[in-house]
């Protein structure tokens, strides 16, 4: 059994995974955030797929497809962030106008309100070198909660249990 972090935990074509399409999707990924952001296509086998680095306060227009998710990740820190309010965000169909154009909808990427003991871990993470969080004095507990630093593949695999769990009727 894969361990999580582990590449192989997230390839067994779950849920969240893009469905081949035809439909283009047309979107503007807009990081309403003030860090660096790593957008994330996850691909048709369910593994996630890095994109170029957005600066701060950056916008991009991106054609896609109907059906394909998208994550988006703090470039420094791997942290979490949220696409229109959630964790993952599914290209919807594209829609052309009268002349045959694009319109690209607006996705804002933000920044997620972390609970106390989770800004408080991204700080000390932040000002502490790793190889230092056990000379901190601080409970035991929390030297594990620092060495378990945010991953990307981590929470994939947390995104695509819960998506089974409610796929067969359990949430």
């Amino acid at each position: 059994m894969p361990e999580i972090g582990d590449p192989e935990a997230v390839t067994g074509m779950g849920r969240i995974r893009s469905r081949h399409s035809r439909q283009s999707s047309f979107v503007t990924f807009c990081n309403c955030t003030g860090r660096s952001v790593r957008p994330v296509w996850i691909n048709y086998r369910g593994q996630p797929e890095i994109y170029a680095e957005m600066k701060a306060q950056s916008k991009r227009k991106m054609n896609t497809f109907m059906g394909h998710p998208w994550m988006f990740r703090d470039a420094v820190s791997d942290d979490r962030l949220l696409v229109n309010s959630h964790e993952v965000f599914t290209s919807p169909p594209g829609q052309v106008n009268e002349i045959g154009q694009p319109r690209y909808i607006m996705v804002k990427i933000t920044i997620p309100v972390y609970t106390l003991k989770e800004r408080c871990l991204q700080v000390v993470r932040s000002l502490v070198k790793q190889e230092d969080y056990r000379n901190l004095e601080i409970a035991r507990t929390l030297h594990d909660d620092l060495e378990d630093h945010p991953q990307l593949l981590k929470d994939l695999q947390r995104l695509q249990q819960l998506a089974e769990q409610e796929g067969n009727g359990l949430n």
